[in-house]
């Protein structure tokens, strides 16, 4: 009776520790709404952008078709396809080792005295039986790698995108600066021109021209930094795209400023948890977390499994004479791999494998924090850079009335060139002011997306891989 009590304690043992930890509950505090979400577009307006075609907002054919070039050709998409595909591979053979192996050696085995030597060759076959949580904590490390992946790729898009936005943002924005400065600088160079003219007449002082040649120097100074600005975006951008160097055209043509012009926001602040990569990778550090630490409970236990082995010796030498005598001995049984003293190290490295799973779940949580956080800063800029663009405008309008005023008063011999070249100066900063503003609302609605984990849906060779069966499994 005593053996039926002490068996039947250690089978509810076994079966209580068949089952891992249940996960933590991942349930993150997140708004119902964006404080500094955009007013709704007025009806028949524009139609408004989602997560996966957000830089359509721009209404450039040309930014179009460079999010295609670039996601067809990016090395570093194309790198991050290949390791989730390597994971993949890797996911569906993940709890492999707890089926039945089989493997087949040879020995050959040679006894002191050199009397004797010994062919040996066998079969070993071995089924560890994963108890104690050990299968489910294996394919939760399984899924958290696999999702790992799967966020560095997303993270590879949703990159890819906003940087081939950025980068032609800024080019085309520099190419208009460019332009703009042109104009300014040529203006400079006539209004030293009259003050030197006006200097001989004795109408100005050598002062005065030495403050054009100064206003003059300034505007060439200024006419550097969109070249520079140039030559990097478009250099940036054939990296993006997977080329050598820049396509002549983006070069030789300037063309117009990308313009934002009204939008809509379509998501919900809940739906930054499923599309935001840096989240997803912290959920997925999560669950490889929580593997590793039942696995690390596992390891406390006896490691139990079923084992078998056939070996087959010929004595192939004996007393320097040749035999062919052989015979083969079969063994089956229980094989049980129980660590008795380690001086704590198994427990301690359960208890420290607890802590990394706390700190992953409070690293989940400060993920969906920053990702709120920079969410609405970006909508905040949004909302203040378009006042600022709006001002802009209104600023360009007023320098281009002041400016036909003083060409009506010098038609008029009421006003004399040099004050129209004034004007002119003016009417190019203001134009020059427009740019910027408008330049820095279409980054920062470019920010955005990027922080709402905006990319284009998975191109279909990659998905093709990637289906519905290679998702992670629930693995609570």
């Amino acid at each position: 009776m005593a053996a039926l009590r002490l068996l039947a304690a250690l089978a509810l043992t076994l079966l209580a520790g068949c089952s891992a930890a249940p996960l933590p509950a991942l349930k993150p505090p997140v708004p119902q709404a964006w404080r500094n979400a955009p007013l709704p577009a007025p009806p028949g307006g524009p139609a408004q952008p989602d997560l996966h075609n957000w830089w359509q907002a721009f209404n450039d054919p040309d930014l179009n078709a460079l999010v295609e070039r670039a996601l067809d050709g990016n090395l570093d998409v194309a790198a991050a396809a290949e390791r989730l595909l390597a994971v993949r591979i890797l996911y569906g053979h993940a709890t492999d080792k707890y089926l039945p192996s089989l493997r087949a050696d040879t020995n050959q085995v040679i006894q002191p005295d050199a009397s004797a030597s010994y062919f040996i060759a066998g079969f070993d076959a071995l089924w560890e039986v994963p108890f104690f949580g050990a299968l489910k904590s294996t394919r939760r490390l399984a899924n958290g790698n696999l999702s790992t992946a799967r966020a560095q790729w997303q993270s590879a898009y949703v990159t890819l995108v906003a940087e081939v936005a950025r980068c032609w943002i800024e080019l085309r924005t520099a190419q208009q600066q460019a332009q703009e400065l042109a104009q300014v600088r040529d203006a400079d160079r006539e209004k030293l021109r009259l003050v030197q003219v006006r200097a001989q007449l004795k109408l100005a002082s050598p002062a005065d021209v030495a403050a054009a040649e100064l206003e003059l120097a300034r505007a060439e100074i200024a006419l550097t930094d969109p070249q520079r600005a140039i030559e990097a975006n478009a250099q940036q951008l054939a990296v993006l795209l997977g080329q050598n160097e820049p396509d002549p055209a983006w070069l030789a043509d300037a063309g117009a400023q990308p313009e934002l012009g009204s939008w809509q926001l379509t998501s919900a602040p809940a739906d930054l948890l499923r599309t935001r990569p840096e989240i997803a990778s912290a959920e997925a550090d999560v669950l490889r977390a929580a593997g590793e630490a039942g696995l690390s409970h596992a390891d406390i236990y006896p490691h139990i499994g079923l084992g078998s082995s056939l070996d087959w010796s010929l004595n192939i030498l004996h007393h320097h004479t040749f035999f062919r005598s052989g015979e083969g001995i079969f063994s089956v049984g229980p094989v049980v791999d129980m660590p008795l003293f380690d001086w704590g190290m198994r427990v301690a490295q359960a208890h420290a494998k607890d802590h990394e799973l706390k700190a992953a779940v409070y690293a989940y949580r400060q993920a969906v924090l920053q990702g709120v956080a920079e969410t609405e800063t970006a909508m905040s800029d949004l909302q203040q850079l378009r006042l600022r663009e709006d001002a802009a405008e209104r600023a360009v309008q007023a320098s281009d009335r002041d400016a036909a005023a003083v060409d009506e008063r010098r038609g008029l011999g009421l006003s004399s060139t040099l004050a129209w070249q004034d004007a002119l100066i003016a009417q190019r900063n203001a134009q020059l002011e427009l740019i910027s503003a408008r330049a820095e609302r279409d980054l920062a609605y470019v920010s955005l997306y990027k922080a709402l984990g905006g990319a284009p849906l998975p191109r279909d060779n990659v998905a093709a891989h990637y289906d519905a069966s290679a998702r992670p499994k629930d693995a609570r």
